[in-house]
């Protein structure tokens, strides 16, 4: 039998531990999926503040005369839109406009980037770039030196003394006594920041910001706060089975632009139309839509789970193009009950909405 790969622990897995998290495999590493529990973290969150351990995230760093250019050649966005000090969510597309990954760059100059990837894609985000690199560039996988920090919410940003940011802005900073780079970045729906910081400050910058009142929040939290304002998940509503059209991510792609890998099938896809796209919903009826559900007439659920927010099943699924129109009414087949759902407009949960 193969031998079984150990999993990854992040600096900080000590103090979840100590504070009583629940401990679960992800993406190759031991993750706390809750503390006190998925609905008083994701609360806290939407209404004060609430920090998320995200060291087991990849931080990839391009340098050299080539890194901008390589990067306008292989991620989707134009990062001649952005001067340096900004960030950009963007992706890493195959020749057919699939998405290998979605990721947040960082321009700090021409000659330096950095690309903060999923965990899951580490691995075949390097290999894919390294296998493009040209001799102006220098890839540097940081994501064992590195660790990260998302404090979120609508009291986030007052919680402990940050320097002043407009969204996907970044600075380098003093947070807390701990040299961070401070990016007005995040994957909840709510103001707040995320913190890059050496692997080994980070306990004490964790410890600095729980006692500022922070609530741990573990990765529960962190799907259904992403899930109600439609932030996509890789291995969930990505993949290298639906092209950037089809998963609603046209915007990031710089079609009339620039030339980036993928961009052709996308051209072609764009004038033909998407056979499927990538919709939200809403439960008509009580039951909570999960993963791998079927929806009628011809689709299937890629996220799914009750909403704290807004107290009923939500989720988002590939369906038709001519079935993904705000107000079409779906079945979906939750456990061989078909109950009806609704197609709903993104986000599904704003201020306004509650």
């Amino acid at each position: 039998m193969p031998e079984e790969t150990a999993l990854r622990r992040t600096p900080l897995f000590d103090r979840h531990v100590a504070a009583g998290a629940r401990i679960v495999p992800f993406a190759g590493w031991e993750m706390p999926v809750q503390y006190q529990g998925i609905i008083p973290e994701h609360l806290a969150v939407r209404t004060a503040a609430g920090v998320f351990d995200v060291s087991h995230m990849g931080q990839l760093e391009l340098r050299g005369p080539g890194a901008l250019a390589f990067c306008q050649r292989v991620l989707s966005n134009d990062l001649g839109r952005i001067e340096a000090g900004h960030a950009q969510y963007t992706l890493l597309l195959d020749e057919h406009g699939c998405p290998v990954d979605d990721l947040i760059a960082y321009r700090f100059a021409d000659d330096h980037l950095l690309l903060v990837v999923n965990a899951s894609r580490v691995d075949d985000d390097r290999s894919w770039l390294e296998s493009h690199l040209d001799g102006d560039t220098v890839l540097d996988d940081r994501s064992a030196a590195m660790a990260m920090l998302a404090l979120q919410g609508q009291l986030a940003l007052g919680l402990i003394e940050l320097p002043s940011l407009q969204p996907f802005q970044f600075a380098t900073a003093e947070v807390a006594g701990v040299p961070a780079i401070v990016a007005r970045t995040g994957y909840t729906g709510e103001p707040g920041v995320e913190l890059m910081v050496a692997a080994e400050r980070v306990v004490e910058l964790w410890d600095a910001i729980v006692a500022a009142g922070a609530v741990p929040c573990g990765l529960g939290a962190r799907d259904t706060l992403r899930l109600e304002v439609c932030y996509p998940l890789y291995g969930n509503d990505l993949s290298l089975e639906h092209t950037a059209l089809e998963s609603g991510l046209g915007w990031v792609c710089a079609l009339d632009a620039k030339e980036f890998t993928g961009a052709d099938a996308l051209r072609r896809q764009r004038e033909a139309g998407p056979a499927q796209r990538l919709a939200a919903f809403r439960m008509r009826e009580r039951g909570i839509p999960r993963q791998g559900m079927a929806i009628v007439p011809d689709g299937e659920v890629t996220s799914g789970t009750m909403s704290p927010s807004l107290g009923i099943g939500i989720g988002m699924g590939y369906v038709p193009a001519g079935v993904a129109q705000s107000g079409t009414v779906i079945e979906i087949d939750v456990r061989g009950r078909p109950l009806e759902a609704e197609i709903a407009r993104k986000p599904l949960y704003s201020k306004e909405t509650t």
